[in-house]
């Protein structure tokens, strides 16, 4: 399988659409909310989201869904990326409920050589999630810095890090 690409594998206008989907639960969005400590009553009070908003129930945060869509792209795109540069824009653009699915889907819209080193690139990339229903719910688009294949082949190729396996018998004796 793979996970991420080098500069050289992005092609302008490819369209990588992300799999598998993921259906957001209440315990999700509970979660996401206590570890950034954002205790708004709109995504944590059910009583408060019934009698006081327009939505009649609560909505998930929005950086939870971005944060989604944003991990759905990495095997796709930032899988081998030496740095995120830039988030330039990030939109929310529909509201998200307990028990929607959402799906990712990332186009390239640019590519550039490093000027300072050769062994690395910018990709330029824009990310919409949507619902089961096709309801585009989040955009944003972001700068990665990926290696070029040179890059990765100095580093120990396609899985740097991982080790060999040794068979139990053929293991050496200390």
């Amino acid at each position: 399988m793979q996970f991420g690409r080098t500069y050289e594998e992005f092609e302008v206008g490819a369209v990588y659409k992300h799999w598998p989907g993921k259906t957001v639960t209440e315990y999700d969005d509970h979660l996401f909310c206590l570890l950034t400590m954002n205790h708004h009553p709109l995504h944590m009070d059910v009583n408060y989201a019934e009698n006081t908003t327009d939505f009649k129930r609560n909505v998930v945060v929005g950086n939870y869904i971005y944060s989604l869509l944003l991990g759905m792209s990495v095997p796709d795109v930032s899988g081998k990326a030496i740095a995120n540069l830039e988030i330039e824009s990030l939109r929310h653009v529909a509201p998200t409920f307990h028990g929607d699915t959402i799906y990712g889907e990332t186009t390239v819209l640019d590519k550039t050589p490093s000027k300072s080193k050769t062994d690395r690139g910018i990709v330029y990339v824009e990310t919409k999630g949507y619902k089961q229903d096709g309801t585009l719910v989040c955009v944003f688009r972001r700068k990665v810095m990926v290696p070029t294949a040179e890059y990765t082949d100095a580093r120990g190729g396609e899985q740097p890090g991982r080790p060999e396996l040794i068979e139990p018998s053929k293991k050496p004796e200390k």
